[in-house]
């Protein structure tokens, strides 16, 4: 009976070692996050080289940026997020809605024909969306916006012309044709 005891006073001492490492573990990230919720909420500056950076933190810099109407900055930033899963659809999903609004104030300005590429990258962007979260009812919604403004092509049900039949003619069937001979 006294190796059971010794055997699980030592399984008691392992089990309290590892929920201690464990509080400390999560002690340590809660410190993190709570850092980065405050300098959320101070909009402090990006350094130059944020690559280091909290995920939350960049989308909450690029959403700061896009709000303040840096348009190209907020886009480059939501780009570098695009490849995380959660953070990279809502990254993907921001980008496209800003190209959408800056698509539709080039729409109303003199340069109405740059608007196509920002409308397409937009729709681009809700299709990859709504490919990795097919229930993502907002997508849906801004995709069909952006389709109203520019239609998908419908493809036509003619057929193309028939090619082959002119290419046999020959130069002295032509009307008004003179070879030019003695």
């Amino acid at each position: 009976m006294a190796v059971s005891r010794i055997s699980a006073q030592r399984w008691t001492a392992a089990a309290l070692v590892l929920l201690a490492a464990l509080a400390l573990h999560d002690a340590w990230r809660l410190r993190q996050i709570s850092r980065t919720n405050a300098l959320i909420a101070a909009g402090t500056p990006p350094p130059t080289d944020d690559a280091g950076a909290p995920r939350e933190l960049r989308f909450a810099q690029a959403y700061a940026r896009a709000a303040s109407g840096a348009g190209e900055a907020a886009l480059n930033r939501y780009a570098a997020l695009h490849a995380d899963d959660a953070i990279g659809r809502a990254a993907r999903y921001n980008s496209a809605n800003l190209l959408l609004r800056q698509a539709i104030g080039l729409r109303a300005s003199t340069e109405p024909g740059q608007a196509l590429a920002l409308i397409e990258l937009a729709k681009e962007n809700y299709r990859q969306v709504l490919r990795s979260a097919a229930d993502d009812w907002d997508a849906r919604y801004n995709l069909e916006r952006a389709q109203r403004l520019v239609p998908e092509p419908e493809p036509s049900d003619e057929e193309p012309p028939d090619l082959q039949r002119n290419a046999e003619r020959a130069a002295t069937t032509m009307r008004a044709y003179s070879p030019g001979l003695p």
